[in-house]
């Protein structure tokens, strides 16, 4: 047997998002050991930022508190935020996982009350709204956070400030000494359930991501939308804080492109028009136009897409745009040719929305772990038990949600399959 630890019938799931999560629940109400390992501070994952997700446009509150639910009320998982995978040895049923959690300064008796976000000062860029506000050096991650409890950063640790935050709190939960620390864990089986990240949209330098502030991402137009955003969900230009009714989504934003990400993500199409129908909702004058390769659109959803193109104020127009601009009145302009016309445009909008496409996390920081990768550095799914590894959701491909919950349930099964094989 290869180096590693004794036989073990503990499952560890990599990754605390929608996938991670239904993986984990799946196998432990099967009765099997669960280890759910999350490297941020709460659990949710991408899902946790949507404002609203198909098939039925709802919040995520909706599917996010079921499985959330089902955690609390099933004691053979453990989570473990803010903890990293260091390293693997051993195999199927014998794996020695060595693990690294960061330090959250905030122990289990934190309540949520508040005290230490209003006894800080120094702020912060929210992650969770994608630098698009700040918060509080001692924060709530947002308010479904899994686990609900608080966080200090480390940039105020050894200050007085650090020590007002701690001094502001009756239950003794601000843990200014704690540091990082590595330990092994023993499992039978292990889900990579890592999940995606935004294509950076900074590369696509002639849309000017990284210029002009009235240019953001599908992600960032979550966020703007949502009751608990930046924005309290009034959909707005970032640089001036006025109404967004002029809005441009393009498609394929560094996606479908050999200098960029050569594959379809799936989603995108799906997601604009999402977003277009927020700004729809929103203000009853709005202009929008769609500019699009192809449109994509999957299973029973294009009743959506047809719903849109009835809308007189929702234009689709067939073009990959050349550039954005900023305009002499501060609008910004696209700038193309329309494919089907092949006439010209130069067109002003108040915001332009990028539909970025899904990089596999693992992109940027690769497993401690020899994996089979396809061409795109997405997971390959083993046959069967394979070596006792597996992956679910996103990071084996693109998905939208559903169908990250179904290849969760899937890799749950081959989970258990690996561990029970080995008990026998």
């Amino acid at each position: 047997m290869p180096e590693g630890g004794a036989k073990s019938s503990t499952i560890l799931v990599v990754g605390g998002g929608i996938a991670g999560i239904s993986t984990a629940v799946e196998a432990a109400e099967a009765g099997c050991q669960v280890v759910l390992l999350e490297s941020t501070p709460t659990l949710g994952g991408r899902v946790a930022g949507l404002n609203r997700y198909f098939p039925k446009l709802c919040h995520p509150t909706c599917g996010l508190e079921i499985h959330y639910k089902r955690l609390r009320d099933t004691p053979s998982v453990k989570v473990l935020t803010l903890t990293t995978v260091e390293r693997v040895v051993g195999s199927r049923g014998a794996f020695t996982v060595t693990l690294r959690t960061r330090p959250r300064h905030v122990n289990a008796r934190c309540t949520a009350c508040g005290d230490c976000a209003a006894a800080a000062q120094s702020e912060i860029p929210n992650p969770f709204n994608h630098g698009l506000d700040r918060l509080k050096a001692a924060y709530l991650p947002h308010q479904m956070a899994y686990p609900m409890r608080y966080v200090v950063d480390g940039s105020v640790i050894g200050t007085p400030e650090a020590d007002r935050i701690r001094a502001a709190c009756k239950y003794d939960a601000v843990d200014l000494e704690e540091t990082g620390n590595t330990f092994e864990l023993a499992a039978g089986a292990i889900v990579w359930a890592t999940g995606w990240r935004p294509y950076d949209a900074a590369r696509i330098t002639p849309y000017g991501y990284d210029r002009l502030a009235d240019v953001i991402n599908n992600l960032e137009m979550e966020r703007l939308a949502a009751a608990d955003g930046p924005t309290a969900g009034n959909i707005v230009r970032p640089s001036d804080g006025r109404a967004a009714k002029r809005v441009a989504f393009i498609q394929c934003a560094g996606s479908r492109d050999l200098n960029h990400l050569p594959y379809c993500s799936r989603i995108c199409c799906l997601a604009s028009m999402k977003q277009a129908a927020y700004v729809r909702q929103q203000y009853a004058e709005a202009e929008i136009d769609i500019f699009y390769i192809d449109i994509r659109v999957h299973d029973k959803l294009e009743d959506f897409q047809r719903r849109l193109e009835a809308d007189p104020q929702v234009a689709f127009v067939k073009s990959k745009p050349g550039s954005v601009v900023l305009g002499g009145d501060g609008s910004l302009v696209v700038e193309g040719e329309d494919t089907l016309s092949g006439l010209p445009y130069r067109r002003s909008y108040d915001l332009v929305v990028l539909a970025t496409g899904m990089e596999p996390s693992t992109s940027a920081e690769a497993p401690p772990v020899e994996l089979e990768t396809d061409d795109y550095g997405f997971i390959v799914p083993a046959d069967g038990v394979g070596d006792g590894m597996t992956v679910a959701g996103v990071a084996g491909g693109p998905l939208d949600v559903s169908m990250s919950v179904q290849s969760a349930c899937a890799a749950a099964l081959r989970a258990i399959q690996a561990v029970e094989g080995d008990r026998e």
